[in-house]
């Protein structure tokens, strides 16, 4: 299946459509009672994650189809959790895991990489060959997945100051290593394993103090997929070291 700018544009509008949703929804749905007033932040950052796959897929970035299909299994995800507690085909939620999916499968593939990943001007400017290039396409797509997560879990109210400065802590780290990883510095690695061990933290002080596994499903979730992220380099990195 090749027709790759046709791919491209209707994966675009997948995104996009998102972005509006959040940010609409954090804009008025206080106002309409349809979310509470501090959710507003969660969801404005929410629209940001998808504002970004969108305008990095039209842009061009080499790290853009990585990320968006990050963020399309992200939305599979809550698609499928929700499912399960529903126990019901809910008519939305299949309209979320099937507008993500099909994002996914858009995305997919060699003709699509080589407009972005496929590029061998970045590859030439970071000296990179095909097995680094391979470790930092998993560690994005792992990176996408996990910052939704992270985003929703530090931006959320909580009850406990310990998880909000552990939590935000995570989300700072996770979001500077990310930029730092996708320009090879090793120090992101580092930052988003550290985020992603203050996140399984946050977890363990959520099921304690809560004893309800729901409430640490996103920072276990996703401090588990920022710590697959830096999966990829840990061996590079200890050989460094060594």
């Amino acid at each position: 299946m090749k027709l790759v700018g046709e791919r491209r544009a209707i994966a675009a509008v997948c995104f996009v459509i998102y972005f509006f949703l959040y940010f609409f929804m954090a804009l008025v749905g206080p106002m309409l009672g349809i979310v509470e007033d501090a959710m507003a932040p969660a969801l404005y950052a929410l629209a940001g994650v998808y504002g970004l796959a969108f305008f990095s897929l039209v842009a061009g970035y080499f790290w853009a189809r990585w990320y968006s299909v990050g963020v399309g299994l992200y939305g599979l995800i809550v698609a499928l959790v929700g499912f399960w507690q529903l126990k019901t085909l809910e008519p939305v939620l299949v309209f979320i895991g099937g507008t993500h999916l099909l994002a996914v499968l858009l995305l997919w593939g060699n003709a699509m990489s080589a407009g972005y990943d496929g590029q061998t001007a970045w590859r030439e400017k970071l000296h990179m060959d095909e097995n680094a290039v391979q470790r930092l396409g998993r560690s994005v797509i792992r990176a996408g997945v996990s910052l939704p997560m992270v985003l929703l879990y530090a931006l959320a109210p909580k009850p406990g100051s310990a998880e909000v400065v552990l939590s935000l802590a995570a989300l700072a780290l996770a979001g500077f290593g990310f930029r730092a990883m996708v320009k090879l510095r090793t120090w992101g690695v580092v930052a988003m394993g550290v985020a992603g061990g203050l996140l399984l933290t946050c977890a363990g002080l959520e099921y304690f103090q809560r004893a309800n596994d729901f409430y640490m499903f996103k920072p276990a979730l996703g401090g588990s997929l920022l710590l697959l992220a830096t999966a990829p380099w840990t061996g590079s990195i200890l050989r460094y070291v060594r």
